[in-house]
């Protein structure tokens, strides 16, 4: 099993920044994705950014050059900054776990989930 807990969220003014963060525990595993994906209110979950055991990051083109995924492996802990934040980026942000790689944006396949942070933008 594995627990996942995000925090970090919060409200920001367009053009601002937040940092989320989601502590892991539970067993280790030698491969896995680690994602951040994020549901608005009446839209589909969309996956976010992810990485993988090879530390290999992807982001969804809406994010891509605004948002860093990044993990410190010895704390266990799984970061997504946030920079020139949109009002469009408002939404549930969930962090995910699954022991395995590949198409680590792909939400399906995720095996845990945490229970979301807040993260809302005004214009």
């Amino acid at each position: 099993q594995v627990q996942l807990l995000e925090s970090g969220g919060g409200s920001v003014q367009a053009g601002g920044s937040l940092r989320l963060s989601c502590a892991a525990s539970g067993r280790s595993f030698r491969t896995y994705c680690l994602g951040w994906f994020r549901q608005a209110p009446g839209k589909e979950r969309e996956g976010v950014a992810s990485i993988d055991s090879t530390g290999t990051p992807t982001y969804s083109d809406s994010v891509k050059g605004r948002f860093t995924i990044s993990q410190v492996i010895a704390a266990n802990t799984l970061y997504l900054q946030m920079n020139n934040l949109k009002p469009e980026d408002t939404a549930i942000y969930y962090c995910a776990f699954k022991p395995r790689t590949g198409r680590c944006l792909s939400g399906p396949f995720y095996n845990y989930w945490g229970r979301g942070t807040q993260v809302t933008v005004s214009s």
